[in-house]
């Protein structure tokens, strides 16, 4: 088995952005393990499908082993699985509070954790997490403050990291999305939400797609939470 080819790790792989950066990266030449809840198998040799929850260390665990022993590596993670839950602060439930914290957070921490300490055996490494201009620049009429508490979080976390392990050899950026169009917003939703952009649109899964390329391509760039929402995070 060669192993000179980079190997990514993206989480929430089964629809939406997950399964356009898988397809990214392999137009890229990346070998990649893909894990979700519900994905299926690939008949593509060079991905490796993993079912399970994110939240879940056990899943997290098998996601960077079975990377590790079929690729021999991992060179990026891709942190995308996340869950969003609109509500008013005090409607939030017990479970959606466990639901939202499970995968936002506990799905980055344990992932994040195994996958830097396979990259710190090679001097190099990139972690990339999705997360949202939301917690910059809160919208009236979208209640987030689960995404707020859990995303801002990360945002943090990726400045934290970058700044631990940037003498190793290894980055660690983030992507702020605004809204995008995907299967979790109907179509006859967008032009509201895309009305609650400054630039009077929603941004396509393309768009967090090249945003996470161009991490991938910048070795000089650490720390940095792009923004990729319409001008959400500059004012309104």
């Amino acid at each position: 088995m060669s192993t000179s080819q980079k190997v990514v790790v993206v989480t929430g792989a089964s629809q939406g952005i997950g399964a356009e950066l898988v397809k990214a990266f392999r137009e890229r030449d990346y070998r990649v393990v893909a894990t979700a809840r519900s994905i299926k198998p690939s008949d593509d040799p060079d991905i490796l499908t993993v079912v399970g929850d994110i939240g879940d260390p056990a899943t997290a665990r098998r996601a960077i082993t079975e990377g590790v022993a079929r690729f021999g590596r991992i060179d990026t993670l891709v942190n995308n699985a996340g869950i969003f839950i609109a509500k008013p602060f005090t409607k939030y439930t017990a479970e959606d509070y466990a639901a939202i914290t499970g995968v936002n957070l506990s799905g980055f921490f344990y992932v994040t954790q195994l996958a830097i300490a396979e990259m710190e055996k090679n001097s190099s490494g990139h972690v990339v997490t999705i997360t949202t201009s939301l917690t910059d620049h809160a919208i009236s009429g979208v209640p987030s403050v689960l995404a707020s508490l859990t995303k801002g979080g990360l945002n943090a976390a990726t400045k934290s990291l970058a700044i631990e392990y940037a003498k190793s050899g290894i980055r660690a950026n983030a992507v702020s999305p605004g809204i995008m169009k995907s299967p979790m917003h109907a179509p006859e939703t967008h032009a509201a939400l895309g009305a609650l952009h400054p630039m009077g649109h929603m941004g396509e899964m393309s768009d967090i797609v090249n945003a996470v390329l161009y991490l991938e391509s910048a070795p000089f760039v650490t720390g940095e939470i792009l923004h990729v929402d319409g001008g959400q995070s500059a004012g309104h």
